[in-house]
C-alpha cells in the first residue's frame, strides 16, 4: 500500500536523533580508520600475519585462558543484576544467557544481535518479563561502564605515566586526578549503598544497590577487565608497559571505543592503544598482537556461540544431533525453542562478516613468492577467481540483511555464495584455509534452513542509514586494507591492464573497482528507484474477508476493523491483516497483527518497511505480549499504556463474602424488573433507532465528542455486524453494549456501553453481570472488559520516565478522567490483568506518537474536550 503524507518538521529532531548517532559513529570509524591506517603506514603486512602466526603455542594457550576466565567473570554480571532485581533463574540459564549475550553483542555490537535481544530471548523463556529483561541490560551496562572506568582510573592512578602521550596535563596532575576521582567515586558509591539514598542530578536518579552485590558487581567487573586486558598483554611484544599500567591503557581504549559507538570499537580501540604504547615497541609487532586479540577475544567466543546455537537447532531439529548430544531437557526445551528465533539475526550478522572477509582475501597479497615465469592459465584462474571471490563478497554483504528478515531466497543465494567463494579460492592459488573456513561456514547454515520461510523481495527495507553507513565503513575499511597491503607496488596506469601472474596487485586492483562499483551502483539503485507497494489497497479487503480471520482467532478487539474509521490490509493468501489509520506523518496500526503466527509476524514486517519506505512513522497501538518477540526483533521499544481485564467466566462465581453486597444488588435489580437480552445481528431498524436515542443521551452528557479508532462509534453498519446486550426493565432498554467476537467464541469483548443518564444507577454493573452469567451458560470461557489505561505503570525510580509520568496521572489526573476509578470498577469483577503497550520504532519519541494517537481517537484538537 502506497500512501504518501509529507514528512512533519516536527518530526525533524526525530529524525535528528536517529541520524545523529549514526552519523557520528561512522565518522569516527572513518577517523579511526585513517589514524591507524597512518600509524600503520610503515609495516609489512605479510610480516603483521607472520608475527601472528609465529605465536608461541603456550602465549595463545595463556590468552585463551584468560578470554574464558574473562567470559565466566562477565556471566556475574548477570547474576548480580539479577540479585539486584531480586529476581532467581537456574544457574545453567544465567550461564547460557550470559555467555550468549557477551559473545554476540561484544562481536557484532550492533543492535540487531544485541546483549539485551539475545537475553530476552533466554531469559524470558525461563520466566522474565520484557520490562525485568530491559531492567537487566540496562543494570549490566551501566554496571559494565562504570567498573570498567574505575578500574582504569585505579590502574591509573597506580602508574598514570602510561597516558602521558596522550594527555594534555602533567604525569603528577593525572596522578592526582585519577586518585580523586578513584575516592569520590568508591566513597559515595558505598555511602548510598549503605544509606540507600538516592542522588538527584538534574533529569537523572542515582541509586546503588545493597553492599553485597555492590562489592559482587565491583569484584566482576575487576576481573572482567584484568582478563580483558591480560588477554592483550600476553600477546603483545616485548617492551610493553608492566601488566598494571597496560590496564590503565587497555581500560582507556576499551572506553574511547564504547563511547565512539562504532561496532566493537573497530579502529578506533586499536589506534588509542598503538598510540600509547611506547616508542620502542614495534607497530608491526603491536598490531600482529591486537589481530590475534580480535580473534581470541572476540571471533573465538561468537565461533563458539554460534555452534551452541548450531547445535540447539540441530537437536531441535531430531536426527544425527539427538543421537550424539541426546534430546533437549524438558526444563531446557522452552530456553531451546526461543534461542532458535535469534538465528535469522545471527546468520546475517555472520554471513556479512564472511562476506567482508571474502573482500579482504581477495584483495590481499600471496604471502609465498609468485614465480615470474609467465602461466597463461595460472593467470587466468587467478583472475577469475580474484573477481569471483570479490562479487561472492559483495553478494554475501547484500543478501545479510535480507536474511536477518528470514527471506527464503535469500538463503539459497547465500549458500550458492559461499560455494561459488570456495571454488574461487581453491583455484586462485589453492589458499586452502580460507576454502576450509567457506566449507564450515556452508555446513552451520544449512541446519538452519527453516528459519528462512518468509517470500519477500531481497532489497525491501535495506536502503536504512544504518546499511547505508555500514556499507560506507566497509568500503573505507577494505580501501584500507588494499592500499596497506599494496603500498609497496608504485601505481601506474598499466596495472590495469597487467594480466600476468607475476604480480597480485593488478588483480586486486580490478577487484576493489569491482565490488566498488557494484556497491555503489547497488546504493544507486536503492536511491533511485520508483517507490513500490507491497502490501495491496485498502479498498480491496473486503468485511467479509476480515471476519474470516477474525472468526478463526481469539482476540475480540480485532472486531474493531469492522468500526469503518481505519484503513484495513491483508497479506497475498489473506490469512492475516491489520488495521490503521493515518495521523499527520504516522501510520498507526491497532491492536496485534491478526491471523495465523507466521503470516501476521510477516505482514507487520511488510507493514512497517512499506510506512518506512513511504517516509511514514510506523507505530502499533495497544499491542499485547502475544507477539513481544516479533517487536524485539524489529527493533522496537514498548511502552507499557496499561492492563486489559479479562474475566475468567468459568472460575466466576457471586457466592462468598467478597461479593456479598454486588450480589444483593443484582438479586434486587431482578426483582426490580432488569433482564438481559442478547440480540444476534441483522438488528431491525426499529431497534437501532432506539439505541440511537440512549446514545444520544449518553453523549450529551460526557465531555467531547463521539471517539473512534480504539473504541467503536454509533454506526448502524458497524452495529449490524455485532451481537448486542441490552439491559430492559418493564420491556424498556435501560442501556445496550455490542459485543466484539463471534457468538460461538470462546473469548469475548465489550466495546460500545451507552445508557440513558435517568437510569446511570448501578445499571452498567447489572449489565456486567448479567452478560458474565449469560456468556458463562453459553460456554464462552473469558470476557474482556477492555484497557484499564495507565494502570499496572511502575514508579519505580529506575522505571522509564513515561512510566512513571503515566502512574502520576494514573494517581492524580482525575481532572482529565478518572483513570483509577476505572480501574477500581473492573477491578470488582476480579479479572486477570493483562498488559498492553505500544510499539514505537527507533528513533520515533513516544510522547509526539502518544498525543498524535489521543487526537486520532478523539477526532482533533477541538473535539478533546469539547463537541463544539
Amino acid at each position: 500500500m502506497t500512501i504518501s503524507a509529507p514528512v512533519a518538521m516536527h518530526m525533524l529532531p526525530s529524525r535528528l536523533r536517529t541520524l545523529g548517532p549514526i552519523a557520528i559513529g561512522l565518522v569516527l570509524f572513518l577517523f579511526g580508520l585513517w589514524a591507524l591506517h597512518h600509524l600503520l603506514l610503515t609495516i609489512d603486512l605479510a610480516h603483521v600475519i607472520a608475527r601472528a602466526r609465529a605465536t608461541p603455542p603456550m602465549v595463545l594457550i595463556g590468552a585463551l585462558a584468560a578470554t574464558a576466565v574473562g567470559y565466566i567473570a562477565m556471566i556475574g554480571y548477570d547474576w548480580w543484576a539479577l540479585q539486584y532485581l531480586g529476581k532467581s533463574l537456574p544457574p545453567r540459564t544465567v550461564a547460557l544467557g550470559g555467555f550468549l549475550g557477551y559473545a554476540f553483542g561484544n562481536t557484532v555490537g550492533i543492535s540487531v544481535l544485541s546483549g539485551g535481544a539475545i537475553r530476552y530471548r533466554i531469559y524470558s523463556a525461563a520466566g522474565l518479563n520484557a520490562f525485568d529483561v530491559a531492567a537487566l541490560s540496562s543494570y549490566v551496562a551501566i554496571a559494565m561502564g562504570i567498573g570498567l572506568t574505575l578500574v582504569g582510573i585505579c590502574a591509573l592512578a597506580i602508574h598514570p605515566a602510561v597516558l602521558a602521550q596522550i594527555l594534555p596535563v602533567s604525569v603528577s596532575t593525572v596522578q592526582l586526578l585519577a586518585i580523586a576521582t578513584a575516592v569520590i567515586v568508591f566513597t559515595g558509591a558505598l555511602w548510598l549503598s549503605v544509606t540507600e539514598k538516592t542522588l538527584h542530578l538534574g533529569r537523572h536518579d542515582i541509586a546503588m544497590p545493597a553492599p553485597r552485590v555492590l562489592f559482587g558487581q565491583l569484584g566482576v567487573a575487576a576481573l572482567d577487565c584484568a582478563m580483558a586486558a591480560g588477554t592483550l598483554w600476553l600477546l603483545m611484544p616485548i617492551g610493553t608497559p608492566p601488566f598494571i599500567s597496560f590496564v590503565a591503557i587497555y581500560a582507556a581504549a576499551a572506553m574511547i571505543g564504547i563511547l565512539s559507538h562504532v561496532p566493537g570499537g573497530v579502529g578506533v580501540f586499536e589506534t588509542v592503544v598503538i598510540t600509547a604504547l611506547p616508542a620502542s615497541v614495534p607497530v608491526g609487532d603491536a598490531a600482529a598482537a591486537l589481530l590475534l586479540f580480535r580473534v581470541i577475544y572476540f571471533l573465538v567466543p561468537f565461533a563458539l556461540a554460534f555452534t551452541i546455537v548450531l547445535v540447539n537447532e540441530a537437536r531441535l531439529a531430531g536426527g544425527w544431533a539427538t543421537r550424539l548430544f541426546g534430546e533437549v531437557s524438558t526444563p531446557m526445551r522452552p530456553i531451546a525453542t526461543a534461542l532458535s528465533v535469534v538465528v535469522p539475526r545471527l546468520s546475517g550478522a555472520a554471513v556479512l562478516g564472511l562476506g567482508f572477509w571474502f573482500l579482504l582475501v581477495a584483495m590481499m597479497p600471496p604471502l609465498q613468492h609468485i614465480s615470474d615465469e609467465v602461466d597463461l592459465v595460472g593467470a587466468v584462474l587467478a583472475e577469475g577467481g580474484t573477481l569471483i571471490l570479490a562479487l561472492s563478497g559483495v553478494l554475501l554483504i547484500v543478501l545479510s540483511h535480507a536474511l536477518m528478515r528470514r527471506v527464503r531466497l535469500a538463503y539459497l543465494l547465500t549458500l550458492a555464495a559461499i560455494a561459488a567463494a570456495t571454488v574461487a579460492v581453491l583455484i586462485d592459488g589453492m589458499n586452502i584455509e580460507p576454502a576450509v573456513l567457506s566449507v564450515l561456514a556452508l555446513l552451520a547454515l544449512l541446519p538452519f534452513r527453516s528459519s528462512f520461510h518468509r517470500r519477500a523481495r531481497l532489497t525491501e527495507g535495506v536502503f536504512s542509514p544504518l546499511w547505508i553507513a555500514l556499507v560506507i565503513g566497509l568500503l573505507a575499511a577494505a580501501g584500507a586494507f588494499f592500499f596497506l597491503a599494496h603500498k609497496a607496488v608504485p601505481y601506474s596506469n598499466a596495472l590495469w591492464l597487467d594480466f600476468t601472474s607475476a604480480s597480485a596487485t593488478p588483480a586486486a586492483l580490478r577487484a576493489g573497482l569491482l565490488v566498488s562499483a557494484l556497491l555503489l551502483g547497488f546504493l544507486l539503485y536503492l536511491a533511485l528507484r520508483p517507490a513500490r507497494a507491497a502490501l495491496p489497497a485498502a479498498a480491496q479487503v473486503s468485511d467479509e474477508d476480515v471476519l474470516q480471520i477474525l472468526r478463526a482467532q481469539p482476540d475480540p478487539q480485532g472486531w474493531l476493523a469492522l468500526t469503518g474509521d481505519k484503513n484495513r490490509v491483508m497479506n497475498t493468501d489473506g490469512s492475516a491483516f491489520v488495521m490503521f489509520a493515518t495521523r499527520r506523518n504516522y501510520r498507526i496500526v491497532l491492536g496485534d497483527p491478526l491471523g495465523a503466527t507466521d503470516p501476521a509476524r510477516a505482514l507487520a514486517w511488510e507493514f512497517h518497511e512499506a510506512a518506512r519506505r513511504d517516509g511514514a512513522t510506523p507505530v502499533f497501538y495497544e499491542v499485547s505480549e502475544r507477539h513481544l518477540p516479533l517487536w524485539i526483533d524489529m527493533g522496537y521499544t514498548l511502552h507499557k499504556l496499561g492492563e486489559e481485564a479479562v474475566v475468567n467466566l468459568q472460575e466466576f462465581s457471586l457466592s462468598g463474602s467478597k461479593f456479598k453486597t454486588m450480589r444483593a444488588e443484582y438479586n434486587r435489580a431482578q426483582r426490580d424488573g432488569r433482564q438481559l437480552e442478547l440480540c444476534t445481528p441483522p438488528h431491525s431498524d426499529s431497534l437501532l433507532d432506539a439505541l440511537e436515542e440512549i446514545s444520544d443521551a449518553w453523549l450529551a452528557g460526557q465531555k467531547g465528542a463521539e471517539k473512534g479508532f480504539s473504541v467503536g462509534r454509533f454506526s448502524r453498519e458497524y452495529l449490524n455486524q455485532c451481537e448486542l446486550a441490552l439491559i430492559r426493565c418493564d420491556g424498556r432498554i435501560l442501556c445496550f453494549a455490542n459485543l466484539l467476537g463471534d457468538p460461538g467464541a470462546v473469548r469475548m469483548g465489550i466495546d460500545l456501553m451507552r445508557y440513558r443518564p435517568s437510569d446511570s444507577d448501578g445499571v452498567m454493573q447489572f449489565l456486567f453481570l448479567s452478560l458474565i452469567e449469560a456468556l458463562k451458560e453459553r460456554g464462552t470461557s473469558q470476557l474482556s472488559l477492555g484497557l484499564a489505561p495507565l494502570s499496572g505503570l511502575s514508579d519505580h525510580p529506575s522505571a522509564r520516565l513515561t512510566s512513571r509520568f503515566g502512574n502520576l496521572i494514573f494517581r492524580h489526573g482525575r481532572a482529565f478522567y478518572n483513570f483509577e476509578g476505572l480501574r477500581r470498577f473492573k477491578q470488582k469483577f476480579r479479572p486477570n490483568w493483562q498488559a498492553r503497550y505500544i510499539a514505537i520504532p527507533p528513533g520515533a519519541s513516544p510522547y509526539l506518537a502518544l498525543a498524535e494517537i489521543a487526537l486520532l481517537i478523539s477526532g482533533g484538537a477541538r473535539n478533546l474536550l469539547s463537541k463544539d
